[in-house]
């Protein structure tokens, strides 16, 4: 997804507004890019290049391999390790082409369900880092019968292309929330081994993202039985990255504040449920680059060869 491209849309919401961003970064994201990503023309120039190099050698992939701001999405949350940023589009590209089937889902006339049952938004303030929010009502609002657990994973992963397209959020990166409120045997009975290694894989080794905290809240006790289905596919830097928090509101504002938060959370932001029609809206008008990004990855290889 180029980012040029990336038009500033938006959505009101009360008395805020959810607009994906395409500004310049501004000091203050300047700043956390040089100390966190070693963001400085010294380093940049030549990783850029480094990259553009060992893209050259990729004969299969089709990427727009000399669009710096397309090189960007991988090198930022590699730090600007070239191999590094090669490793992480390879996983990308590969994942794509081993689940085509989820992935040619990422669209949004595909993920109507979960969008007008208002599973998944991302809330319009970032938090006091910089960092997106992305929150995702997995509970009572999931209904299996009326949204598949494909579905729902689709949708996530259509919100991430449009955020990892944001320059702001390559450098802050993301949060997410994940509200496990009235969570059942129903929707605990989806998870299955598979999936979930499936889904850590992309998280931990594919997408290009810097994703800085899952925070779990209003868990029930059924989530421990859901918890060990994924647990042995976590990673140590993911594991210290996850926070359970109950229905302890405080626990919660110990990492991010509460204007950035809805009030169900503790904060006090006071948001309107996310209208479904204008959310698909807002999501429509990036379909062209959607698509774009369908395009791009592996090529298929004949299977007579």
């Amino acid at each position: 997804m180029s980012i040029s491209k990336l038009r500033a849309e938006c959505l009101p919401l009360g008395d805020y507004t959810l607009r994906f961003e395409c500004s310049e970064l501004g000091a203050d994201f300047e700043q956390k890019a040089a100390q966190e990503l070693r963001e400085t023309p010294d380093v940049t120039e030549p990783a850029v290049a480094r990259l553009k190099a060992l893209l050259a050698e990729e004969d299969d992939l089709n990427v727009p391999k000399d669009d710096e701001e397309f090189l960007y999405i991988f090198l930022r949350p590699c730090k600007f390790y070239p191999e590094s940023a090669l490793k992480r589009m390879r996983s990308f590209y590969e994942f794509k082409l081993k689940h085509d089937r989820l992935v040619q889902q990422v669209m949004p006339h595909s993920v109507e369900r979960p969008l007008k049952l208002q599973i998944i938004t991302i809330l319009p303030n970032r938090d006091q880092h910089g960092r997106r929010i992305l929150l995702i009502h997995a509970g009572r609002r999931w209904k299996p019968s009326e949204c598949s657990l494909d579905e729902l994973y689709s949708c996530v992963m259509l919100f991430l292309e449009i955020a990892v397209s944001e320059p702001r959020t390559q450098i802050a990166g993301v949060n997410v929330i994940l509200d496990l409120d009235g969570l059942s045997m129903t929707q605990a009975m989806q998870f299955s081994p598979s999936f979930a290694k499936m889904l850590l894989h992309w998280v931990q080794d594919c997408i290009p993202i810097r994703l800085k905290a899952i925070h779990v809240v209003n868990q029930p006790y059924i989530f421990n039985m859901v918890f060990a289905i994924f647990k042995p596919f976590i990673k140590e830097k993911l594991r210290h990255r996850l926070h359970f928090h109950g229905r302890d509101r405080g626990s919660l504002l110990e990492h991010i504040e509460v204007k950035a938060l809805p009030t169900e959370l503790g904060g006090i932001m006071n948001l309107p449920p996310p209208p479904a029609d204008r959310m698909i809206e807002l999501l429509e008008a990036y379909e062209d680059i959607f698509e774009e990004r369908r395009s791009q990855g592996y090529r298929r290889k004949d299977a007579s060869t």
